[in-house]
C-alpha cells in the first residue's frame, strides 16, 4: 500500500481499488494480529476483513510476530502465515514523533508508579503519536495510558 502524509499530519492509503482513499484508523495490538492470524474467534476475523483497508500494525507489533516466528516448532508455516497476514494491512515504522511520545507515556507512568511492557510502551506511544485507535484485548493495561483511544474486538 501506498502511503501519503498531508500538510495536518493526516495519513491515508492508497489502496488502488475503485481509486479509493481510505484514512488509516486503527492499530492493531499484538494480541489480536495473533487472533486474526489463527483465524479465531471468527468474530475478530470477520471484523478485521470489514476494516482491513483501514488497519495497520507498528513495526514493534511485526517484531514482535517475528520473535514468536523464529521460537516456534513450525518458523516457516508460521513465516508464511504472518507474512499473509502483514500483505493485507500497512506497517508503520517506528520514528521519531513515536519515540517522543514513548518517551513521555513511560515517565508518566512512572510518576504515577505504573508500568507496562516495553514493547507495549512503543505501541502505546506509536498509536497514540498518530492519532490512531488502538485495538487490542489488553485494555486493562493500555487504559493507564492517557490520550490513547482503545478498542477491544474480543
Amino acid at each position: 500500500m501506498r502511503q501519503r502524509r498531508f500538510p495536518d499530519g493526516t495519513r491515508v492509503s492508497a489502496t488502488g481499488r475503485k481509486g479509493r482513499i481510505l484514512t488509516l484508523k486503527y492499530m492493531l495490538d499484538t494480541n489480536i494480529a495473533i487472533y486474526v492470524i489463527k483465524r479465531r474467534p471468527d468474530y475478530v476475523r470477520e471484523t478485521f476483513n470489514r476494516h482491513a483497508e483501514r488497519l495497520c500494525i507498528s513495526s514493534i507489533t511485526l517484531a514482535e510476530l517475528m520473535h514468536g516466528v523464529e521460537k516456534s516448532a513450525y518458523p516457516d508455516r508460521n513465516a508464511r502465515n504472518v507474512n499473509d497476514f502483514v500483505s493485507r494491512l500497512t506497517v508503520l515504522e517506528y520514528g521519531q514523533r513515536a519515540a517522543a511520545h514513548y518517551g513521555e507515556i513511560r515517565a508518566e507512568l512512572e510518576r504515577n508508579g505504573k508500568t507496562l511492557g516495553v514493547n507495549d510502551l512503543h505501541i502505546a506511544g506509536h498509536a497514540r503519536s498518530e492519532g490512531l485507535t488502538l485495538v487490542s484485548n489488553n485494555l486493562k493495561e493500555f487504559d493507564r495510558v492517557a490520550g490513547l483511544r482503545l478498542e477491544n474486538w474480543v
